[in-house]
């Protein structure tokens, strides 16, 4: 669930499983008061965000806390309903959003309902999806290259295998699924920032295609990349990580394929009409 991207370029190259990062983002609300509070989940403590300052999140951080990048916006909304009633493997990504970046008949999908570990990463201090919602299971949906891992079928078992990995459930709610990905975003923070030669996540593109219908992507720049302890400016990015929300579903998108940003953009636009 963490370690380093894998040097490689192109867009057909596929990177190991890496962890993800993502930076906070306040509703219209909490923007116009300064911050913005999380209910805690059962047994948490609660999460407060004042943007452009030091983040706590429900875990501790082996970075230390974090500034979050400002955050690029684009819209792009189609006027979209947000979903309702409970999350199905329909609802989850199919191998045709990675044509042509990767060949969709390389890819095979495996899938699985429960709980477990969902593209968190090292600096953040790795969670199952559970311990970090306090909420109940959901789906779980690994593409992959390669055969899977002993632990994790939604996992690839070799390096280089994942091409990409989601996770997906349904709240009781709209307001409590936007919570929850506030949350899932929330404990990603501190990822935005790591040592000079360690790989790390960029900024924040927002892609909305209706009111309740919004999705929040990163991308992941190699160690190489990182010369400052942020991710440069101007250079493409090698697969990333989105936070999804439509309606009363939520998901985390982790792409292990070295996709640059138009189809970044393009996968995860797909992956939340989808959902």
């Amino acid at each position: 669930m963490n370690g380093r991207p894998a040097a490689g370029g192109g867009r057909v190259v596929v990177r190991p499983r890496s962890a993800v990062a993502a930076l906070v983002a306040a509703s219209a609300l909490g923007l116009a008061a300064g911050r913005f509070v999380l209910p805690a989940p059962p047994g948490g403590t609660s999460a407060v965000a004042t943007p452009g300052g030091s983040v706590p999140t429900p875990a501790s951080s082996a970075s230390g806390s974090a500034s979050p990048t400002s955050a690029t916006s684009a819209t792009g909304a189609t006027g979209a309903t947000g979903a309702t009633g409970p999350v199905t493997t329909a609802n989850l990504l199919e191998p045709a959003a990675f044509s042509p970046d990767v060949g969709v008949e390389r890819i095979h999908v495996t899938d699985r309902y429960g709980d477990g570990n969902y593209a968190n990463a090292a600096c953040t201090g790795e969670k199952t999806l559970t311990q970090t919602l306090g909420g109940r299971g959901a789906h779980f949906r690994g593409l992959m290259t390669s055969g899977t891992s002993p632990d994790d079928p939604t996992v690839a078992g070799e390096s280089g295998g994942q091409v990409a990995r989601e996770v997906a459930a349904e709240a009781q709610s709209p307001s409590l699924a936007q919570n929850y990905s506030e949350r899932l975003l929330l404990e990603e923070v501190p990822c935005q920032e790591a040592t000079p030669g360690h790989w790390v996540y960029g900024r924040t593109t927002t892609v909305q295609l209706g009111p309740d219908v919004t999705a929040r992507w990163m991308g992941t720049y190699q160690g190489s990349l990182n010369t400052t302890g942020t991710a440069p400016e101007g250079k493409e990015p090698c697969g990333g990580i989105a936070v999804l929300r439509s309606g009363s579903h939520y998901g985390v998108l982790e792409v292990g394929a070295c996709l640059g940003t138009a189809a970044m953009d393009r996968v995860v636009r797909t992956a939340l009409s989808q959902l």
